[in-house]
């Protein structure tokens, strides 16, 4: 077998080839290395007075679609720019692409309406990268945002993935900033302007930790009485957080409410039932209703009836 037209072949368009190939990662490289940098410039630019870790999410999310669109066109353009280099007339496949397109996109309307989706969720900024969201549905962590589809991570370590076409409404939970938004019950003998008091220090002293102040952005304060609850008083708990310490901060709110509530004395409620055998004690409650009812039905008592005999005729 000749190997002479192989070799030469090879050594007039191998070089050309290994050079697109080369010229494509190289490229990708620096994709990697300058989106980053030039979207973080854009986007703290046009983002002043904004939290740092909206826009650290805004600028991960944007640098991803552009290097993954990058990486797209750079990769199509290699293989028509190798597959010409190999002989092989690309304008037949092109316009054949073009049929086939036109063919293929009466059946793709969902995917076209996923890629308008996804630009305008990006173009709007709904959300990012690290933020946790409520969309179709499901809530959870961010962890991949693209033209076509979102990827969320619950608290279960699930992954979805969920086609932007289906994402009607889309709730953040961690844009800018969080809210601390609790109820804490007590029992309907405690003095209410007394355990006001006592929540509201515990939530300023939260705020002026040097360990939490970093992540509280206004002191947990009570905003009312909330409910008159079947076993407590509900009081209802505000305040304001930085994005994602929502939870950490309730969390040991409701730690330390637990330890000062013990020191003070103040009853935390639970559901408990009463139950009486007997007659039911006379409660001082003005207004209530008291009901006695039989535990066991009477059992029914023998008739004292005599009953005759019948004699025979004589």
């Amino acid at each position: 077998m000749d190997w002479n037209p192989i070799i030469n072949w090879l050594l007039e368009h191998g070089p050309r080839i290994l050079f697109i190939i080369a010229i494509s990662v190289a490229v990708y490289y620096l994709l990697r290395h300058f989106v980053p940098i030039v979207v973080k410039r854009t986007v703290t630019g046009t983002m002043v007075g904004k939290p740092k870790s909206a826009i650290k999410k805004r600028t991960d999310t944007l640098s991803n679609v552009f290097i993954q669109t990058g990486m797209v066109f750079v990769g199509v353009v290699a293989i028509f720019t190798i597959v010409a280099e190999l002989g092989i007339n690309i304008a037949p496949a092109l316009a054949g692409l073009g049929i086939a397109g036109i063919a293929v996109g009466f059946g793709a309307q969902s995917l076209v309406k996923d890629i308008f989706n996804g630009v305008l969720i990006l173009l709007e900024n709904q959300y990012g990268i690290g933020d946790v969201v409520k969309i179709a549905g499901i809530a959870g962590l961010v962890e991949d945002v693209t033209m076509r589809r979102t990827v969320l991570r619950d608290l279960d370590g699930i992954v979805h993935s969920i086609p932007n076409s289906e994402i009607g409404v889309a709730s953040n939970y961690t844009k800018e900033w969080a809210r601390v938004n609790m109820n804490i019950s007590v029992g309907y003998g405690e003095n209410l302007d007394h355990v006001i008091e006592v929540i509201n220090r515990v939530g300023k002293e939260l705020a002026e930790d040097p360990d939490w102040a970093p992540r509280i952005l206004k002191a947990p304060q009570v905003l009312r009485v909330d409910d008159f609850g079947d076993s407590g008083i509900a009081l209802k708990i505000l305040g304001e957080t930085g994005p994602l310490a929502q939870w950490d901060v309730m969390g040991e709110l409701r730690l330390r409410l637990k330890k000062v509530f013990d020191e003070e004395g103040i009853e935390i409620p639970w559901p408990h039932i009463k139950v009486f055998f007997g007659h039911v004690p006379e409660i001082g409650i003005k207004g209530s209703i008291e009901q006695e009812l039989p535990l066991t039905t009477p059992a029914q008592q023998p008739s004292k009836r005599k009953r005759r005999r019948k004699l025979p005729p004589d």
